[in-house]
């Protein structure tokens, strides 16, 4: 999966949003810095060129729609980044945002009560197959 560059990603997060999409919906949904119409139909082709969209074609007009979730876009987007940035740490990455106060302690215990509860469940699941 490539990456994206950021009108790109902004544009996907429009489609993501919408489902399907011609370009002049896409146009309508950007509040800042309007592309001009080709502009914009030149990155949605992109986009169908990188693999993340597809198209129902009306005639001369195209009715896009994404083919990459938002869902799979970002667990590869994270796994790049948490790569990158924090040496493939997710605990590098909780103590940036702890660090920054980015995060509530409410948070963190939230987060650790979903891994006990995932660690609960498959230890339990796990005792099943024994």
């Amino acid at each position: 999966m490539q990456k994206l560059t950021n009108k790109e990603e902004e544009i996907m997060h429009i489609l993501w949003k919408l489902e399907n999409a011609f370009v002049k919906d896409v146009l309508a949904e950007i509040e800042e810095d309007k592309p001009h119409y080709n502009t914009l139909s030149t990155i949605i082709r992109n986009l169908e060129e990188k693999g993340f969209v597809s198209y129902n074609a009306f005639g001369k007009t195209h009715q896009y729609y994404p083919i990459v979730s938002k869902e799979a876009y970002r667990a590869r987007f994270m796994s790049t980044a948490i790569e990158h940035y924090f040496n493939s740490s997710y605990k590098n990455l909780v103590s940036f945002f702890a660090k920054e106060e980015k995060i509530s302690v409410d948070e963190l215990k939230e987060i650790i009560a979903l891994i006990e509860t995932k660690n609960t469940a498959a230890n339990t699941s796990e005792d099943k197959k024994l």
